[in-house]
Parts: C-alpha cells; structure tokens; sequence
C-alpha cells in the first residue's frame, strides 16, 4: 500500500494497450482538478526504497472523453534505463498509482491567436498526446480552416492511435489532414525524414499541398528537444515569429522533458 503524496491523489490503473515493445497506454480513473486539452499532469510511483519517481506526461484524451468521470488515458515510452517508465509499463489493471492534483501547461487552443485559421501540430513519438487531446475538441473542429497533424516516429509500428486519427479525420469532413512520417524504414506511401528538414526543404508543404504564411498560420511543436529546437530554428529562418503571451506569433512549444 502507498503512503500519501502531497499534491498527488490516489489513482487506478483501469486500462492498458500496449503498441510497441516499449510504447503503450495507460487510463487512470482519479480524482483531481480541471484539465484542458493540450494540458499533462505528473505521474508518480515509489521505487524499491520508498523514495517517489514522478514524471510529467500529457492526457491523450480531451475533458470532454467519453471514458468516463475522472478517467485520463497517457501514451507512454519505456525509456531504456530510466527511473519511472519501467514502472509505468509493469502496472496491471486496478493497480495503483498516484496523479498530480494539478494539471499545468500553455500549450493549449486559448494560447492560439485569433487570427490563425491553419493550425500545424508537429510532433515525433508519445508527443502526438496532447495533439489528440486538442483534435478531439469541437472547438478546433469549428475554429481552424485547415488542421495539419504530423507525427514522427521510427518505425510504422509507433504510428499509434490510427482508428482514433481516422474517426478524427471524418469528423473534421475534409479539414484535417495526416502526415505521417518514419525515420529509420521506407515505406511506399509515408514520408521518410526529419520534420525540421521536410519544413526547411518545403516537402513538408508538398505532401499537405498548403503553404504556411505568417498571416493565418500557427505551429505547435511538441516532441524531443532536437526537434522542438531544430524547428524552431527553422522557423525563425521562414520569418516566423515565437508567439509570447504578451505579443501574438506564430509558433509556440512547451518544455517538460
């Protein structure tokens, strides 16, 4: 039995899908505050000496799910030789586990200035989460003219949550589209490559057939901090702007690792 953890609550592990070898999902039934989508909570677990690992990690589903009340779901990496992650992906169903009481973070539609009609979410691996949790909004459905999800991974197998995204792209009824992107396989019809490169080179541009300009596009960036940097780079080279909280831009990231 856990001890408390202050600023945590208690949860339970009540659903568990593993994807790849070392990537899954975890939905956690707990109690605690508001979230909103694009938002993450930290995750915690005692090690073998009673001493607490905890971990930030974003909710995949938005506050308005239908998994029901006080459930959150959170896409995982079982990182080689890390301290938590391990432990996340030996939990089994009604385990234990604790939830931070208060959900955090900026990277959210709110954040988004007005004036954006074309939302680009560029993210590699687990960071698709809080993409999927802000996709599942019926405020981003009816704000945005166009919304360009790209995802990064490795391997085809990581392209994880492909019902979800095809449920998504039929709701959005032509507005959404999907790019996915594998680094280290080819494969007839996903991109190959780096999305910093893809955006420098325009292949990125191409495959969505549209081009972002600085008057109606926005970027969130959400992923390693190689990419989140090289982008941005990137980015600032295309004559976009970092969006501040005290001036509208057009690009933005949050830092968490």
């Amino acid at each position: 039995m856990m001890t408390k953890l202050n600023g945590f609550a208690k949860g339970e592990v009540i659903n568990y899908k593993q994807w790849t070898d070392n990537e899954f999902s975890i939905t956690v039934k707990s109690e605690i505050g508001p979230y909103v989508a694009g938002q993450f909570t930290k995750l915690a677990l005692p090690d073998e000496n009673g001493n607490w690992l905890r971990r930030a990690y974003s909710f995949v589903n938005s506050p308005n799910h239908k998994l029901g009340s006080n459930c959150m779901e959170f896409l995982i990496i079982d990182v080689p030789n890390g301290d938590l992650s391990p432990k996340l992906g030996q939990l089994h169903l009604g385990d234990e586990i604790y939830v931070g009481e208060k959900p955090s973070g900026f990277m959210t539609l709110a954040e988004i200035p007005e004036t954006a009609t074309n939302l680009w979410l560029l993210s590699t691996g687990t960071a698709i989460g809080p993409f999927l949790s802000m996709l599942a909004e019926i405020e981003t459905q009816t704000r945005f003219d166009n919304v360009i999800l790209v995802h990064a991974v490795r391997t085809r197998q990581e392209l994880v949550y492909q019902d979800l995204i095809e449920k998504f792209k039929q709701d959005y009824t032509g507005k959404l589209t999907y790019l996915p992107i594998v680094s280290r396989e080819k494969h007839q019809h996903i991109m190959s490559g780096r999305i910093p490169d893809l955006l420098k080179d325009g292949g990125l541009m191409q495959a969505v057939n549209l081009t972002p300009d600085t008057e109606s596009s926005f970027f969130y960036l959400c992923g390693n901090p190689a990419m989140v940097h090289d982008t941005r780079d990137v980015l600032l080279e295309l004559g976009f702007q970092k969006h501040l909280r005290r001036s509208a831009g057009h690009f933005s990231f949050e830092n968490y690792w």
